[in-house]
């Protein structure tokens, strides 16, 4: 009888399927009925002790070719360490070699001692370098299809399709050849990648400064008629939007802008030293991909996502913000965050109306219809809108700053708004003072007022300082949160810091990077007083030079500061007219002073 109630039991458990197996207790140890027979085996748990040994791992980890090529450059004694993860059944192998410390870490996989992931050299320490179409912008705008579709826009659309040896064809090929570094970059071949930028940099450098200098660009019509030029920005331009609204990720750059917007707004706080952070504070979310919860209580009580290092920019790059913040709020997390899609899509469309403004001013609806869909069409204009940050900001109120370029007050406000978002706009203010004559422009005050824009603009941006207890210490904490941070900051990202890896074979540029720091301070302030006199063209020419100076000696370089200079070389490339070297006075030439004059 009784077996006949353990079979019927049995029977019940099969018919009520996997719910009632589930519902029963699980045994931690054998089950016996009243005679001995047994009725149920006890729970063996799983066994979590590793399949491979902690050498072997190792082994295998330095002998991956990778790995392997990559430590012959590194003669002193090499050492390692290992760990195990029980939970993802992996062993992570930390390499290291005398003082360069860490030089590879490599995964391995338990079950079958497989390399799952091998990182070397500045891929260590920066997840950036890893490589990975998507990490910015996403997958979509670095698809091959619609990148390289952004780029035949660009180059049929403004190209001298009558002559293709032209100089224009030249210039519209050295601004795509970024994407050639690109695609090193996202292979994850940083020392490829790095080299490949400076080429196009030097000669869009070398053509601005020829223009700034002799005040002529090449005078080249665009093939297509305004008409076409218009709708095709249209287009482009309602296709950007899309594409930033359903395939973009937003990256820490754009992450920054929310948090420091609520700072400022909602909390009444500078944004410097009040930024989430991770150390310290009782975790409040899950871990991420890599086991890293970045989602902590902060001291003001709320779960936040961290982003420690993201208060490094000029106080209106979270500003900027504001509008998107009080329509769409931040939630705390780094989640869809609207507020920085908001944001990089209204300063993407600034930049296109700045420039069909500066165009229309300054040479007609031709020049309009060109300036605008060169920038709807490049395709890193729209890396940065699809990264979501804020580099897009720089460039906007420079164009309008422009725009109204012959108001001496209204160039200074828009040069200081652009300067205290990011700092590098700083370079092309003593140019920017002194146009379009430097001793007219002290002669008839013009100067004060450039002073005085500029003033009005930097109290204003900086008046949430006084948000803080202490002035003195809310600008001691912006200096070192922003200027010293980006002084003393390490990048793999240009020539100038690859002497960490020394032992590569790779030189220390220090020296020579510091050289050009101070030839681009002389360059600036040349560029206030020679030419004397300059045209409209000319200051375009020469702020792009003066910007793209600077982004040949940063230590960080990226492909997000193209555009910070991209609209001025657009002006100075592709204008359709010949220009004078000087600016004719009003009373002789019957133009308002600033207006570009065709060449007699």
């Amino acid at each position: 009888m009784r077996r006949a109630a353990v079979a019927a039991l049995a029977a019940a458990a099969l018919a009520f399927g996997p719910a009632a197996a589930v519902a029963a207790p699980t045994p931690t140890s054998a089950v016996y009925d009243s005679k001995g027979h047994l009725v149920q085996t006890e729970f063996a748990p799983p066994d979590t002790a590793p399949k491979t040994t902690k050498k072997k791992a190792s082994d295998v980890a330095i002998k991956y070719p990778k790995v392997a090529s990559w430590l012959k450059h590194y003669p002193r004694v090499i050492s390692y360490d290992a760990s195990f993860d029980a939970k993802t059944r992996v062993w992570t192998v930390h390499v290291y070699s005398g003082k360069a410390g860490e030089v590879a870490r490599v995964t391995v996989d338990d079950a079958t001692g497989n390399v799952t992931s091998a990182y070397t050299g500045a891929q260590v320490a920066w997840g950036m370098a890893r490589g990975g179409p998507g990490a910015f912008g996403g997958k979509k705008i670095n698809s091959p299809w619609i990148w390289l579709g952004f780029c035949a826009v660009f180059f049929v659309g403004l190209a001298d399709l009558r002559r293709l040896s032209s100089v224009r064809n030249l210039d519209l090929l050295a601004l795509l050849f970024f994407s050639v570094s690109l695609w090193y970059f996202n292979r994850g071949d940083i020392f490829t990648s790095v080299p490949l930028a400076y080429p196009p940099l030097v000669y869009l450098l070398g053509r601005a400064l020829w223009i700034g200098v002799h005040g002529r660009g090449t005078g080249t019509r665009p093939f297509w008629p305004v008409w076409v030029l218009v709708a095709a920005t249209v287009f482009l331009a309602g296709f950007r939007v899309g594409l930033n609204v359903e395939a973009s990720n937003v990256i820490d750059v754009g992450y920054a802008g929310p948090i420091g917007a609520e700072r400022i707004v909602k909390e009444h706080k500078a944004p410097y030293g009040h930024f989430p952070i991770e150390d310290d504070l009782k975790p409040c979310g899950p871990a991420d991909s890599s086991g890293e919860i970045r989602e902590r209580i902060q001291t003001n009580g709320r779960c936040e996502s961290a982003n420690p290092q993201a208060d490094t920019y000029g106080p209106v790059a979270y500003e900027a913000y504001i509008p998107a913040y009080l329509v769409f709020g931040w939630s705390g997390k780094w989640d869809s965050l609207p507020t920085s899609h908001a944001t990089a899509i209204l300063f993407d469309l600034l930049c296109i109306v700045g420039l069909a403004l500066v165009g229309w001013r300054f040479g007609g609806a031709r020049l309009a219809a060109t300036l605008a869909f060169a920038w709807t069409a490049y395709p890193f204009t729209q890396y940065v809108s699809s990264s979501n940050t804020n580099d897009a900001i720089v460039p906007a109120f420079l164009i309008f700053g422009f725009w109204l370029v012959s108001s001496a007050f209204n160039r200074g406000f828009f040069c200081a708004l652009s300067s205290w978002t990011k700092f590098a706009s700083l370079v092309v203010a003593p140019l920017w003072l002194t146009y379009p004559d430097w001793r007219e422009s002290w002669r008839r005050r013009s100067a004060l007022f450039f002073v005085g824009g500029f003033a009005l603009a930097t109290v204003l941006a900086f008046s949430v300082l006084l948000f803080e207890p202490s002035l003195w210490g809310a600008i001691k904490t912006f200096y070192v949160r922003t200027i010293k941070s980006q002084v003393d900051r390490e990048s793999p990202f240009s020539l100038w810091d690859w002497r960490q890896y020394h032992a590569k074979g790779i030189p220390d540029l220090h020296r020579i990077q510091q050289g050009l720091e101070a030839v681009l301070v002389v360059g600036a302030l040349a560029a206030a007083f020679f030419p004397r006199r300059k045209s409209p063209l000319q200051l375009a020419a020469l702020t792009a030079a003066l910007l793209i100076g600077f982004e040949l000696v940063l230590t960080h370089w990226f492909y997000l500061y193209i555009p910070w200079f991209f609209p001025f070389v657009a002006v100075a490339l592709l204008a359709p007219i010949a220009l004078p070297a000087t600016v004719e006075e009003p009373e002789a030439s019957g133009h308002p002073v600033g207006e570009l004059v065709p060449a007699r």
